[in-house]
């Protein structure tokens, strides 16, 4: 049986976000890195990409990667999409990583600024949200990084990130589904992200059984491109605490 790590990424990024991951694991298990529907050149799905999809579609990467079962490692938006794996295809998954996500559903603001935000995209294209996009780093992260973050944005259709955002906005609350959850799991934050709040991400690794968590210093909402030497560290911990992976 090959198990492999499966790396979702974040909004509005593509998979090219894990590239510190691949480069530097250095793991002998399979790394699959898929760009999620509408991303990183990827054919666009519906009007309303939702997570469900995406998590198809994430199945669908690992087991052609032929792969038996994944380390799931979810960041932000990926970490929604890792949820709705262990919903729909727990049979693929050996582990999960949560990083800098949250477990419970939008509010009814937040929903609003999704929608806000996709009929805008879909009016104006992407240029306001590359030239202002959210928060992904710290306040300290050096202009090169951020410029990284922009030129990944803006390669991405206007018209997916709309979807996606969408996507996000119906999700559904999977608060209930964490005492479920009996893999090894690891939850990641970042002290500076503004984002998802650590203790918003903090509430999952309490409402997993024996979920390990963890705070990386000195970083915002994208740890793994603004910290990678510690989440390198932080995974290859995980991964080594197995030897039936």
């Amino acid at each position: 049986m090959t198990t492999g790590l499966l790396l979702l990424h974040a909004f509005p990024m593509d998979a090219s976000m894990w590239q510190p991951q691949i480069d530097g694991l250095g793991t002998s298990m399979p790394i699959i890195a898929p760009n999620l529907p509408g991303f990183g050149g990827t054919a666009a799905g519906d009007e309303v990409t939702s997570m469900d999809a995406m998590g198809d579609a994430a199945a669908r990467a690992a087991r052609a990667a032929g792969v038996d079962r994944v380390i799931a490692v979810g960041l932000s938006m990926g970490g929604y999409v890792a949820l709705s794996l262990w919903r729909r295809h727990r049979d693929l998954i050996a582990g999960l990583v949560f990083a800098n996500t949250r477990a419970g559903a939008d509010d009814e603001a937040g929903k609003g600024r999704r929608a806000d935000l996709a009929k805008r995209l879909r009016a104006e294209g992407s240029g306001f949200l590359v030239a202002s996009p959210p928060p992904l780093l710290s306040a300290n992260a050096p202009a090169t990084l951020l410029d990284r973050a922009k030129q990944i944005i803006a390669a991405q259709p206007a018209e997916a990130i709309a979807a996606a955002s969408l996507g996000m906005a119906e999700r559904p609350d999977s608060t209930a589904l964490l005492a479920d959850i009996d893999v090894p799991v690891l939850v990641i934050t970042a002290a500076g992200d503004t984002l998802i709040p650590p203790a918003a991400t903090e509430e999952m690794a309490t409402a997993i059984p024996d979920a390990q968590f963890r705070i990386i210093e000195g970083a915002g909402h994208l740890s793994n491109l603004e910290a990678p030497e510690q989440f390198n560290i932080l995974l290859r911990e995980f991964m080594s605490s197995r030897t039936e992976w």
